[in-house]
Formats: structure tokens, sequence, C-alpha cells
């Protein structure tokens, strides 16, 4: 029996999705526990356990939902069909009882959205990792077939089939390619996109019959999918005539199964990416629950490096950098997961992070970084982005240094300014230690000290540039000719420059400890010019 997240009531509403349920008055959090689902009957003695959801099949009204909450103190939450009177009472009832009240999406039926919450709380029901989650799509299919008496395929957005009825030999060979390809092919999206097609079907609430210009005499009888204003997909039936009107109104019904199913479907795959999420940042983290969760994950024993991976660049749009940032972290474990296949990745806040079991043989660090730098060359010019490599993990202890040596890393490509660059942690070692030192210094409330500091306060005084001269002196090791020209002076200035900020600084160059000093001082408190 596998481990599940706990079935909150927040967790519900997160995995189905508020295009099917919508809180419409809350207590506060939604952490309460669901325990079972249970559909109100006015004619019964209304007996309604700790936990439970309740479906208030046929209560409208505020009067009514105050009334009902009155009787469910213990409930985890009472469900009306949109739309909800929630009015100032009905929120004070709610405050009250600690009931939640949420709103249904009037597409679904009480008998889908009874069996679907059910099928969330049933253990094991959410498929793992290489299950197949469409097993339900293909009996939905045959039943739609049945209904139909036409062979059936269930597609996405883009047109690739995820279940397909029997009966396809029935069809006609354009939808015989299709079933065997999994995807329509491309000449018929074509010919259907210059019918207009696409447009029709998804403008349309009811079916549409649809004649191909091919010559054959097997035509199309078809349905969007929808969650709300969502498009999840489509229903396509192989027909010869139109449909009745009792077979129409059967693939409308048919095509709110479907949704309801695509997005349970959606919510078990979202469960398992969050559940994997927790699980490996369990794994980073290190701490007495590090072990469980490396061995759920499957890397226990294994050699790891962590890789820390992030974006560059700020999106306007929030949803879409978000969007993004996950196609980005997907792609990261597809590619370490053709490395070894006990890799894993998820994303946490703005960086992905990966694990990536590691051989012997020597290297480990550098292998990774070329494994890093192989998946920035392929992502390239989709995602531009970095990615900071950690130490060896020769245990799961050093696992939590491997990720903080990817953090580090990572920053220290942010802080000069690289995009599409990968970096070990040897790498950027010294560059990570003075962004350390930094942090402390900027925590302390510290400023620079000496030399450095009448030179800074000198040229804010004077709206002089000695600062400048001295760094770029220090940067070019003394070469006065490479120095000049950086700064775009003529030598001789530049040597001018030089006597005077030594007399006002106090700062005698021909001592390296010195030179060190202040050099150290330009870097650790970033007045860089």
């Amino acid at each position: 029996m596998r481990d599940r997240p706990r079935a909150s009531l927040g967790r519900i509403i997160t995995d189905l999705g508020t295009t099917v349920l919508d809180v419409a008055a809350s207590p506060g959090d939604l952490d309460a526990e669901v325990t079972g689902v249970h559909i109100y009957d006015p004619l019964d003695e209304l007996i309604v356990p700790p936990g439970a959801l309740l479906l208030a099949v046929g209560v409208h009204g505020a009067d009514d939902i105050r009334g009902l909450l009155a009787r469910v103190p213990h409930a985890a939450g009472v469900v009306v069909k949109l739309p909800v009177d929630a009015d100032a009472r009905v929120r004070a009832a709610v405050l009250e009882t600690g009931v939640a009240v949420l709103g249904l999406t009037r597409a679904a039926s009480w008998a889908q959205v009874a069996a679907l919450l059910r099928s969330l709380l049933a253990e094991g029901e959410l498929a793992g990792p290489g299950e197949d989650a469409h097993g339900d799509l293909f009996s939905l299919a045959n039943a739609v077939c049945a209904l139909l008496d036409a062979p059936v395929t269930i597609e996405d957005r883009s047109s690739r089939v995820l279940a397909y009825s029997g009966r396809q030999e029935e069809a006609d060979q354009g939808r015989v390619e299709t079933v065997l390809g999994r995807q329509v092919p491309e000449r018929y999206l074509r010919l259907l996109d210059e019918q207009g097609v696409f447009k029709r079907l998804y403008q349309s609430q009811e079916p549409i019959h649809i004649e191909l210009d091919d010559g054959s005499p097997v035509n199309r009888a078809a349905v969007a999918v929808r969650a709300g204003d969502e498009i999840l997909g489509s229903i396509w039936a192989a027909v010869r005539e139109p449909l009745s009107r009792q077979r129409r109104r059967a693939l409308a019904d048919a095509a709110k199964i479907v949704a309801l199913r695509l997005l349970h479907e959606r919510a078990g795959a979202d469960t398992q990416r969050r559940l994997r999420a927790d699980l490996l940042s369990t794994v980073l983290a290190g701490g007495p629950d590090a072990a469980e969760a490396a061995g759920r994950l499957g890397v226990a024993t294994a050699r790891l490096c962590v890789l820390a991976a992030q974006l560059t660049g700020d999106p306007a749009d929030h949803a879409r950098g978000e969007s993004d940032r996950q196609r980005f972290c997907d792609a990261l474990a597809l590619h370490v997961a053709a490395i070894h296949p006990k890799a894993a990745a998820a994303q946490a806040g703005s960086v992905a992070y990966a694990v990536l079991p590691l051989t012997p043989g020597g290297d480990e660090e550098a292998r990774a970084v070329r494994v890093a730098e192989s998946f920035l060359s392929r992502v390239g010019p989709r995602h531009a982005a970095n990615i900071g490599v950690g130490r060896l993990a020769l245990s799961l202890a050093q696992v939590a240094r491997s990720r903080a040596d990817a953090d580090r890393a990572l920053r220290v490509l942010r802080t000069r300014g690289d995009a599409g660059r990968a970096a070990g942690y040897s790498e950027a070692h010294f560059e990570s230690l003075l962004l350390q030192v930094a942090d402390v210094a900027a925590a302390e409330e510290q400023t620079p000290t000496g030399p450095y500091q009448r030179l800074l306060r000198h040229d804010a005084e004077h709206g002089t540039e000695l600062a400048a001269t001295l760094e770029a002196y220090l940067d070019a090791f003394g070469d006065v000719g490479v120095a000049a020209a950086r700064v775009h002076v003529h030598p001789n200035t530049f040597r001018y420059r030089l006597k005077r900020l030594a007399e006002i600084g106090g700062l005698d160059l021909g001592d390296a400890d010195a030179r060190l000093t202040v050099q150290l001082q330009m870097r650790i408190f970033g007045h860089r010019h």
C-alpha cells in the first residue's frame, strides 16, 4: 500500500481544481481532514460523521445553507451547486461552525462528483510513476462507442489520442492512421483547420457534425471536452450520418464525464509531482527523515551530485513564469532520468533541483557539469538558464552539503550575470566564499575601512575617480599602459592619479598585503565601478 498525502479539504480542492470545486465561504485554513463523502437526503435522518464532505443535493438559498450548517457542525465541508448564495449570515455561520461551504460547477452531476471524490479518497487510487493513468479513459471510450454505435477517440488539445474504443476497423483510413500513430495525421489537421472545424468545435457547447472533404463516406461527430472555460480536449466519433438528438445528448453528457476524468488524472499527476518534490526536498535537507525519503526515491545507496538549475530573467507575467519553470523542471527530470534511471528532479521555489547518481570512476563533479552543460545546450533556444553543481556526496549525510554547494555555484553565476552556463562548486569556490563574507559584512552592517574608505570618501566629496583608477591598476597587475586604456586616459595622467590616490588613501602600492586588503574590500563591499 502506497503512502499518500493526507486527504485534507485544501488538498482535494487543489487536486480537482477550482473549475470543479471552488470555495464559497471558508472558516480560515482548509486543513480539515476529509474522512468520507455523504449525499444529503432531506427525507432521511441526517447522520454525518466528523470530517465528512456533505453533498447538499437540492439545497439552495442562504437560509437553507445556514440551517444545514447548524445540523452538521463536525463536517469538513458542505458542497452546494453554483451559484452559492453565501451572504453575510452564511459566512458568519461558517465561522461559527468551522464548516466550509464549497460551490460545485453546474456542468457536473452529483453522481459524477461523488464518484470522483470517493476515488480521490480511496487508498491507492492515484496512479504512481510508470502506471497507466489512462486506463479508465479506454473504458469510457468503449462506453461512448456503445451509446453512439460508432467507434470513438478521445483526444487532447493537440489532437493526440488519449484513448480509443473498439470497432476502429469500421472507420476510414484516416482513423486507422490516427489510432496507430496515437496522433491525428498532419494532412488531416490541415484539412480540419482549413474547414474551420476546430474553431466551430471549440466555440460550440454542443456536438457538431463534420463532413470531411476527402472522398470518404465516413464523417465525424465531435464535441469539445471542457472544464469551465478551459478546453481539455475533444471526443470524436466516426459516423456515416448525423447523430440523432438522443445520441447528440449522450455525446454531450459523455464529454462532462471525460472532463472529470481528465481533471482527475491531472490531479493524480500533480499529486505525484508534489509528493516527489516533497521527498526530494527531504533528501536535500538531510535530517532524520532523509533516509526514508531517499529510499522511496530509490537513491538511498547512490553516490550523488546535486544540480541547482534556475531560469534567468524575470517574466512580467507571473503565471507564465511559473508555467515556464515547471516545464523547465520537467525537462530537467527527463534529461537526468536518461542519464540514470534513479535520478530525480523537483522544483523548489524558482530553482529546479536534481539528484544525479554517478557510478564510481573519478571526476564525478566534472561529469555532472558535463551533464548540466548538455542539458543547457538542448533547452537553450527555449529556456535561458544557469546550473550550479555540488560536490559529490558519498553518503546521505553529505547530500545537504552538495545542495548548498550547488546553490552557491548557482549564485556565483547569477552574480556574474551569466546565462546558459553550468559551473561546479570547485570552479566557483573562491567567488562563493567572497559572497559569503559579503553576506556577513552586510548582516553586521560593516563598512570599508583604511585606505579604501578614504578613497571612496574623497571620490564622493570631490567627484574624482580614484577608486576606479586603483581598481583598474590592480586588475591589470600593475601594468600602467593596460590600466590607463581601460579607464580611457593617457598613461601619464594615470600615473599622476596613482600618485594622488596613494597620498590621499595612505596606501603603499609596493606592499603586497596592502594591495590584497584593498582588493578584497572592493569585492566584499561591492563598490566595483
